[in-house]
């Protein structure tokens, strides 16, 4: 069984910007590896960004849409996904963005949650949080 690993945006902006070689190269071996899932709100948040910081082009951002349905599994915000990330900021004070992406993780049945954002090692229901730019985290193991 292999594991579910949830990417966070910052963890694709790195594998789509190669601004920090480490972070480049450890991003990208994420991304490319089995069992990774977006949500809308990732793809959102990356497309954004690379508008702004990559310049990329419409049709640019069109063709990453579709690589990303394409290529991954993804979570749809939806009904459930909001009442979810709602119960996760009233019990661990999480911001609305994050517990969105940990409500949309755990809607995918992800095993980790990629996330630079995040405290390293925190548990909810099941799903682990890792920054995997941490010394010695490897989170898809």
């Amino acid at each position: 069984m292999s594991v579910k690993v949830f990417v966070d945006s910052n963890v694709w902006l790195y594998a789509f910007i190669r601004s920090d070689e480490l972070k480049w190269e450890r991003a990208r071996s994420i991304v490319r590896g089995s069992g990774v899932i977006v949500s809308t709100q990732v793809i959102n948040e990356v497309c954004v960004n690379l508008i702004k910081k990559a310049g990329l082009s419409e049709e640019e951002i069109r063709d990453l849409i579709i690589t990303f349905y394409n290529r991954y599994p993804v979570v749809e915000l939806d009904r459930w996904v909001l009442l979810k990330a709602s119960e996760i900021r009233e019990r661990y004070g999480f911001s609305f963005w994050d517990s969105l992406i940990v409500a949309a993780a755990l809607k995918g049945e992800a095993d980790l949650l990629c996330s630079e954002d995040m405290q390293s090692g925190f548990e909810i229901d099941g799903l682990r949080i890792v920054n995997p730019f941490e010394a010695g985290e490897r989170p898809l193991t």
